[in-house]
């Protein structure tokens, strides 16, 4: 769930065997189908680097497929195999029948070398196609321990822009509104009411540092909504957290969201966890044209 400044130590991968619970539990979310709208999913697939097997890769891309857009979190930075991860899922996306591309950031300017991430943008080119290039929050660099990877897009069919604001806080013990409080600047800065921020904030829709967001038209795609995984199952329960989510502005309109929970039962805890130890978050969206 949190990076902490250690060491980090890989997952133990999936066996073939074991993953195929997996690929059974894999529930379709329901998208409108409609070509007026854009679905995007968030993701953080803890340390996605060497440790993920191919048969994960194929399962994440099970898990993908529907989206347009997907903003990843935690890719591996000390490694080459966490770009080479996304390489490959964007590889097996690109063989379920739809064209993908995708975009990688340099590593975080990070305090240490051990909360340094990169972030992943993969889109549907036949829906979207990136502006220019993508790039990570060089004003924010040293007030934020991993700053937001930015990408300029545009919506074909409706010839509509919009930015999508990828994300990983600190820990919540380190207090993650100290970086979150920034985001207010957003639309100034980028001169758009069509901003979607998506990630991994390590607190929840509640907290008071998204007010002065709220107060600008921005929502929160879910409410409530546990997106993290427990070690163990309790009380019959394997979700912890609510702390990954999308907030949208006023620009863009809510059709459909959730979370996409491919697990189901207890007993698939254990493999689910190998993948990550969250769940992704969707949004459904419109767009009004201008």
């Amino acid at each position: 769930m949190d990076v902490d400044q250690m060491p980090k130590t890989e997952t133990t991968p999936l066996s073939v065997e074991s993953s195929r619970f997996l690929k059974n539990k894999v529930q379709r979310v329901k998208l409108s189908g409609s070509q007026d709208n854009l679905a995007i999913a968030t993701w953080n697939i803890q340390h996605l680097g060497q440790s993920k097997t191919d048969d994960e890769i194929m399962f994440m891309a099970e898990v993908l497929r529907d989206f347009d857009i997907v903003a990843i979190q935690e890719v591996v930075a000390k490694h080459p195999a966490g770009a080479q991860k996304v390489a490959q899922l964007a590889d097996e996306l690109n063989r379920k029948g739809a064209s993908w591309d995708y975009r990688i950031s340099d590593p975080t300017k990070s305090p240490s070398m051990y909360i340094s991430e990169r972030y992943a943008f993969l889109w549907k080119t036949s829906k979207v196609e990136l502006v220019g290039r993508a790039y990570l929050d060089q004003e924010l660099e040293s007030q934020i321990n991993r700053e937001p990877y930015l990408g300029k897009f545009r919506f074909k069919k409706l010839k509509q822009t919009f930015y999508v604001i990828n994300f990983h806080s600190r820990t919540h013990k380190d207090h993650p509104e100290l970086e979150i409080m920034y985001f207010k600047d957003y639309p100034n800065r980028l001169d758009s009411n069509n901003i979607i921020i998506a990630g991994d904030f390590n607190l929840n829709e509640r907290h008071p540092v998204w007010n002065d967001l709220y107060q600008q038209g921005f929502k929160s795609s879910v409410k409530k909504a546990k997106t993290t995984l427990k070690r163990k199952c309790q009380l019959g329960g394997y979700l912890s957290h609510d702390i990954d989510n999308i907030y949208y502005s006023k620009g863009i309109s809510l059709i459909n969201s959730g979370v996409v929970d491919y697990i189901g039962d207890c007993e698939n805890l254990e493999a689910a966890r190998k993948i990550s130890d969250h769940l992704p978050v969707f949004l459904e969206f419109g767009m009004s044209v201008h």
